[in-house]
């Protein structure tokens, strides 16, 4: 017996007529019924009646077609059925994000999920940048988002985006202004905004301000962005955040604070995207990073 047998009785037992199943099977009706006459003969049982005007199921053809449409339907299955089994599986795979991360980020991020969809599956994890280099080290994070600057010599990074910052400040001190000078902070206080999240960041900009004759300092731990925001509304202290308004930082703001450009000052927030060396060079990232490095060729810049 062979498949053909099958597709000719599966054709016929469903048509009911050997003319209309000989077309369906681009053939002629007399080799199509000698074919059927083979199978009857080797199975030991007639499986149609045939008159001048009707064909029917013998009870042997009622019992076999099920058992036929079954067979052909895995015959079918075995090509898709093949390369479902030798395709690499899908894996999932943590990228980390900070906080405060630009909607511009996001949606970069979101073409390297879909990029990556048939080989990954992406889910994010959040936290400060120490704890996401320390999870993209240990390996429990493939990827994460990190403020610059990193110097762990086991991860690689491309560096994604560039942010202006501009200075929290007082509103009523600084109404009607578009831009303010570093000189004009002096006898405020700076509050140091997420220095446990970002510290490498924190204590560069630290220098910089102290440098720049900014000496008052006020560190409030545990203070969420919105409290900063608040103590700078008081009117005695001022601090740093994204200048895009687009930037997520800006729903912190409250009444009472404002946002400027420094005039004579262009502190700027640097991310990159990180990963272990060792799991992009032919390792199991191999194929994560290659997107990588497609989508995120041109850092953004805000």
């Amino acid at each position: 017996m062979e498949m053909l047998h099958l597709r000719y009785f599966v054709a016929v037992a469903e048509e009911l007529n050997f003319s209309q199943a000989a077309r369906k099977l681009h053939m002629a009706a007399s080799p199509l019924s000698q074919r059927i006459k083979d199978l009857e003969h080797e199975l030991g049982h007639r499986l149609f009646d045939r008159s001048t005007h009707h064909v029917t199921l013998t009870a042997a053809g009622s019992a076999l077609l099920p058992i036929a449409r079954d067979v052909l339907d895995q015959v079918n299955a075995i090509p898709w059925r093949l390369q479902e089994a030798v395709k690499p599986r899908r894996s999932t795979v943590f990228v980390g994000m900070p906080a405060g991360v630009h909607p511009a980020l996001r949606e970069r991020v979101k073409q390297l999920e879909e990029r990556c969809h048939d080989r990954f599956e992406l889910k994010r994890w959040p936290g400060t940048t120490p704890d996401l280099v320390a999870a993209v080290h240990e390996g429990k994070l493939a990827l994460s988002l990190v403020r610059m600057p990193v110097t762990d010599p086991a991860l690689e990074f491309v560096p994604v985006q560039v942010e202006r910052l501009g200075a929290v400040v007082p509103a009523d001190r600084f109404d009607g202004r578009e831009t303010v000078g570093i000189a004009e902070l002096s006898d405020l206080s700076y509050i140091p905004s997420a220095s446990e999240s970002i510290p490498a960041y924190s204590d560069d900009m630290d220098r910089k301000l102290s440098n720049a004759g900014i000496k008052k300092r006020l560190k409030v731990g545990g203070t969420e962005y919105s409290g900063i925001s608040e103590l700078v509304a008081n009117g005695s202290s001022f601090s740093i955040t994204m200048l895009d308004p687009a930037s997520p930082m800006h729903l912190f703001l409250v009444d009472g604070a404002t946002i400027l450009p420094f005039a004579d000052f262009r502190p700027q927030l640097e991310t990159a995207l990180v990963w272990r060396r060792d799991r992009a060079e032919d390792g199991d990232l191999a194929e994560l990073v290659a997107g990588v490095r497609e989508i995120f060729a041109e850092p953004l810049s805000t």
